[in-house]
């Protein structure tokens, strides 16, 4: 199931920013499926507790041509897809030996490699998809502002999820979810 979720996160996050226009929230603009991204990062974390490192890289890999599959069937440009691409492997891959390292509470181990992954993921998306290195849909003068609005969006979602992770693991019959 974990690994279900993982990859269906994926794949609506990208369904969502295409099929809606993006939320605008005074000068942030934020894309409907960077609210899904950001949990794809919380359950990363619960598939490689679950099958390990190793094996999660094949799910990482698995998602990656999902997404791009997807991503691509939804009329995205193939700037768009190579830059979610990048950003997605880059971001995941980082999450992933984050989480690996840190020798901290599993709900601090999701808080922070969440957040280091949500930052790649966001500036590496901006900057080759959206930037004028990409497809140019936003001026230079937009970009902090565009990276920072999604950051904001998965810093949100890690807090949650890390805080719903600690929450689970207090009690024995839901450790399950998580181990």
């Amino acid at each position: 199931m974990r690994v279900f979720l993982y990859l269906a996160s994926i794949i609506l996050a990208n369904v969502l920013t295409a099929a809606f226009q993006p939320l605008e929230i005074g000068i942030f603009i934020v894309p409907i499926g960077t609210f899904l991204i950001g949990c794809t990062f919380i359950f990363r974390d619960i598939v490689q507790n679950k099958y390990g490192r190793k094996l999660t890289y094949l799910f990482i890999a698995t998602a990656l041509v999902l997404s791009a599959i997807v991503s691509y069937l939804l009329g995205d440009t193939l700037m768009i897809v190579m830059a979610s691409a990048v950003s997605f492997l880059i971001s995941e891959a980082s999450d992933t030996e984050i989480y690996t390292r840190l020798k901290l509470s599993i709900g601090w181990r999701v808080f922070f490699s969440g957040i280091v992954g949500g930052f790649l993921d966001s500036a590496i998306f901006v900057i080759l998809g959206l930037s004028p290195l990409g497809a140019g849909f936003i001026p230079w003068e937009a970009v902090p502002v565009a990276i920072l609005s999604q950051l904001i969006v998965k810093i949100l979602f890690q807090c949650i999820g890390a805080l719903t992770i600690v929450q689970i693991v207090k009690h024995p019959k839901l450790r399950a979810v998580i181990y």
